[in-house]
């Protein structure tokens, strides 16, 4: 085999894999049934496209004071501060959002309010591909932060 064939047929093969995890069957969002627990639908099934509030080395849960309504209150206007935000469904306690990077990729967040604990739990995860480059952990982290400010208000 010639040498340029040899080196044309291993970029090809090299660029179908790094591709293969672009067209990965990622989550949709859907109605959940009530009986399904925070913890398992919070869970990431991949570490490296996703970023939550449960577990070793996760994010910390939202904190918040007084009712449940107040803290969906705060959601909604935390959530008003990113443009690329859309909520997708509302329940009295929970929202599953989606939100569009500048290059169109769209990743699913989604928060559980425990009104027990005062705490909100979340995921953040891609809706393409097995990768995100750190994007749903940082869109999490800047979005804690503007929480923290709402609820100072």
């Amino acid at each position: 085999m010639p040498t340029v064939l040899k080196k044309t047929s291993f970029g090809i093969m090299t660029l179908a894999t790094l591709l293969s995890g672009c067209g990965s069957d990622a989550p949709k969002p859907h109605a959940r049934d009530a009986s399904d627990s925070i913890s398992s639908h919070l869970a990431c099934p991949l570490s490296s496209n996703c970023a939550n509030s449960l577990g070793t080395g996760s994010l910390l849960p939202l904190r918040y004071t007084g009712t449940a309504a107040q803290a969906m209150a705060m959601l909604q206007a935390t959530l008003k501060t990113f443009p690329k935000a859309t909520v997708v469904r509302r329940e009295d306690l929970a929202l599953e959002v989606i939100f569009t990077t500048p290059v169109g990729f769209r990743d699913q967040v989604d928060f559980r309010i425990d009104a027990q604990t005062q705490r909100i739990e979340f995921r953040s995860q891609s809706l393409f591909g097995f990768y995100d480059w750190g994007k749903n952990r940082s869109r999490m982290q800047e979005f804690a932060t503007r929480f923290e400010q709402q609820s100072q208000r």
